[in-house]
C-alpha cells in the first residue's frame, strides 16, 4: 500500500503502518547519525529537549549527515545509531529512517512505542530534488554530522519494520 505521511506523524497513522507499505514523507524531519543521536538523547533525558529548536513527538529520524553533495542514508544498525532508537521512540519520534537489517530486540522496540523503521533507497539526487530546505538546529562543531532539520516533499521509503515483525525476516 503507497501512504502519504505528513509530519508530524500522528500515533494512528504510526499504528497503521505495516511492513511493505512504501510512504512518502512529507513536511519537517530530523537528520541525526552517530556523533549526534546519542547527544540529543542526553538532552531529552536531562530535560533540554525544547533546547533543540525542534519537536520529536510525531517526528521522523533520517540517519544522515547533511553535506553539499545532499543527503542519502547511513547504515541504521551502527551501534551508536541502533542504540539511540529505542530511547527516541521512548520520547516520541514516530519513524527512523535509514538503511540495513535491525536487530530483533530494537525491532521489539519499536513496536513497544508505536514506532516504525523505514528504509529509503541511497539515491542522493532524487532526495535533493525533495528537499525544500535544510536548517541546522543543534551541534554545529559536528559539521555535517550535526543535527538538522530538513522540509520534504514525498520523501519515498518502505516501512522496513513495524509491530514486532522486519521485512527482512526470514519465512518460514
Amino acid at each position: 500500500m503507497n501512504i502519504d505521511l505528513t509530519t508530524p506523524i500522528s500515533e494512528e497513522a504510526a499504528a497503521r503502518l505495516q511492513v511493505g507499505d512504501t510512504v512518502t514523507l512529507t513536511g519537517y524531519i530530523l537528520c541525526g547519525r552517530d556523533a549526534v543521536l546519542p547527544r540529543v538523547i542526553r538532552m531529552a533525558e536531562e530535560g533540554k529537549a525544547e533546547e533543540l529548536g525542534a519537536e520529536l513527538k510525531g517526528n521522523v529520524i533520517f540517519h544522515t549527515a547533511v553535506s553539499p553533495a545532499g543527503v542519502g542514508p547511513t547504515s541504521s544498525n551502527k551501534l551508536e545509531i541502533e542504540s539511540s532508537i529505542e530511547p527516541l521512540s521512548r520520547l516520541g519520534v514516530k519513524m527512523h529512517l535509514g538503511k540495513g537489517q535491525l536487530h530483533p530486540e530494537t525491532v521489539a522496540a519499536l513496536d513497544k512505542y508505536n514506532a516504525v523503521y523505514a528504509v529509503i533507497p541511497p539515491v542522493t539526487a532524487l532526495l535533493g530534488e525533495k528537499t525544500l530546505e535544510q536548517k541546522l538546529i543543534a551541534f554545529p562543531e559536528l559539521g555535517m554530522e550535526a543535527l538538522y532539520q530538513l522540509k520534504v516533499d514525498h520523501y519515498p521509503a518502505i516501512i522496513a519494520a513495524a509491530h514486532g515483525r522486519s521485512i527482512y525476516e526470514q519465512e518460514s
